[in-house]
């Protein structure tokens, strides 16, 4: 008896996410559809993939081989999908675009429209996740990282530069006064960042060590939120602040002291080396790379 090719999906799900529960939520599916497919797996198969417990799924030795063999089946059926659809002069089938949640909401959610429209038949998926994951991992074909790359095995085309800030509400502003240099800023409140110390080096003039938070998140939505909402000082990318610094929700501060041109600046497109350009992110990379307002 054949094996579905979407019941192999969603064993990659699991396996990748670590669990039937968070498979499911990623896919948005239900769980339960989930367990039958992996059942209907095993059952086909004869023979156990996964080894359950209360908290987490593992692979057992026959899944181990056998999700390696699946993951390069459903690439080359993916691959001889897209080289067929190509032929026919259109780009189709699902890309997955991975970005940090801030340029997710103010880049990439505003360009969907015009994306679809020229390309209706590809299936996009926008996963908003503020750390740097594993693009083979995690089945992504294409991120958006922010700052200077480390992983030599990616391909990058660069989409722009995104200026860093130093920006607060006009009301923190009014009452605790505006810096008037670097020496002010213990001073003051400052928002942060959690979980990368590269995050809280702010390219200020005479500022060389990491910034202390006062208060600090995860999330750069969150930190712009947290300045929105008067809690203090930030250093955020003009590329999800520009609409506020326009429209007077925050002022930029200590504006003649940034230091502009660093690697923190850059935006670029990722995905691995060893796979080619496929039509359906050249075509997504297209429309958005002259349209987003860094």
């Amino acid at each position: 008896m054949k094996t579905r090719s979407d019941d192999l999906e969603l064993l990659l799900a699991v396996v990748d996410s670590g669990g039937f529960s968070a498979a499911a939520e990623r896919l948005g599916v239900p769980v339960a559809r989930v367990s039958r497919a992996i059942q209907r797996l095993e059952e086909r198969l004869q023979v156990p993939l996964l080894n359950r417990t209360t908290r987490s799924v593992a692979l057992t030795a026959e899944g181990r081989c056998f999700v390696e063999e699946v993951r390069g089946g459903l690439e080359q059926l993916n691959a001889a999908e897209e080289s067929l659809a190509l032929t026919r002069g259109e780009p189709r089938g699902r890309l997955r675009v991975d970005a940090a949640s801030p340029f997710v909401l103010h880049q990439l959610v505003p360009l969907v429209a015009e994306f679809r429209r020229h390309y209706p038949a590809i299936e996009l998926e926008l996963i908003a996740s503020d750390d740097i994951i594993n693009l083979l991992e995690q089945r992504t074909d294409v991120a958006i990282r922010i700052g200077a790359l480390s992983d030599s095995s990616l391909h990058a085309r660069l989409l722009g530069r995104s200026r860093l800030y130093l920006v607060a509400s006009p009301e923190y502003l009014a009452a605790a006064g505006e810096p008037t240099s670097v020496a002010e800023l213990p001073q003051h409140q400052r928002i942060g960042f959690l979980g990368s110390s590269n995050l809280n080096h702010w390219p200020v003039e005479g500022l060389d060590s990491e910034v202390t938070s006062t208060i600090a998140s995860s999330s750069g939505e969150v930190v712009r939120q947290l300045c929105l909402a008067g809690h203090g000082i930030a250093c955020l990318s003009n590329f999800m602040i520009c609409e506020d610094l326009k429209a007077g929700r925050l002022k930029r501060v200590l504006e003649t002291q940034m230091l502009h041109g660093g690697g923190r600046e850059q935006v670029q497109a990722v995905y691995y080396r060893n796979t080619a350009m496929s039509g359906r992110i050249q075509a997504f990379l297209d429309v958005i790379a002259p349209r987003l307002r860094l």
